[in-house]
């Protein structure tokens, strides 16, 4: 493993060596229906013992992925968004909860999403919301424990545990899909020296580490390079001393 990701796995060996522990999670986008991506998926988070946080996609759901998650027993599921749609005008980045619509129309959407999801998957539902694109208003974040929801991710370090009072900020950190290229397996090199320098920021304290730090995946267009990649990310994270995996927040249940 550490000759597939030097800088990571020396990082490692550093928070190894100074009793540190870097808490991880791991959450993959847009599920909708069982596929045979969603089937290896699974077959990944059993393999290598890391949960598995599914961000479904509420309205488009089937009631067959509830069935195939019944067999996969590390899997949480997420609300993602209501319809992956795109509200945001041509000249503007993509989102489907920015500040593009009436606040009331979008909790609306939010909090059906959040009963359909609760109502399919029961306890494996966890009150976090996960905005497509990883963008969403502050007026929105704000509002979500109005709808049941207690913590938002996006991407990127967080400024602050909490993004508004009563939510929880726990964000995605590392997404090997090189998605401003075209699609495909970002250069390996730039991602071991990036997930390297995260985990510097985060020893040295320049960074939270009382956040876990999130891989994000996305099982529906990822090439074999991006699953290989996968593979071997939850492999050297699930082998470390120094990393342990864990569920974003608290409820309904803390897994590993």
């Amino acid at each position: 493993m550490s000759r597939e990701f030097p800088a990571l796995d020396a990082e490692l060996r550093v928070w190894r060596d100074e009793g540190l522990r870097l808490p991880v999670w791991w959450r993959d986008d847009d599920a909708v229906e069982p596929t045979p991506a969603l089937e290896r998926l699974m077959a990944l988070s059993a393999g290598h013992g890391a949960p598995l946080h599914l961000a479904v996609i509420p309205k488009p759901a089937t009631e067959r992925l509830a069935d195939a998650l019944q067999s996969a027993p590390l899997s949480r599921v997420l609300p993602h968004g209501w319809q992956h749609r795109n509200h945001a005008p041509a000249d503007q980045k993509k989102a489907e909860f920015g500040a593009h619509r009436p606040l009331t129309d979008m909790l609306d959407e939010i909090a059906a999403g959040w009963q359909r999801i609760r109502d399919m998957f029961g306890e494996r539902a966890v009150p976090l919301f996960t905005p497509p694109w990883n963008r969403i208003s502050a007026e929105v974040i704000a509002s979500l424990p109005g709808v049941g929801l207690r913590a938002v991710s996006t991407f990127g370090p967080r400024k602050g545990q909490f993004s508004a009072a009563g939510v929880l900020q726990v964000n995605t950190h590392v997404d090997p899909i090189a998605w401003h290229e075209g699609g495909g397996l970002v250069d390996t090199t730039r991602l071991d020296a990036q997930m390297a320098s995260d985990l510097l920021q985060r020893r040295s304290g320049q960074s939270d580490n009382s956040e876990p730090y999130g891989l994000l995946t996305h099982h529906l267009v990822q090439d074999e390079a991006t699953w290989d990649f996968t593979a071997r990310v939850l492999e050297l994270f699930s082998a470390s001393d120094a990393a342990a995996w864990v569920s974003p927040i608290e409820l309904p249940a803390r897994i590993g």
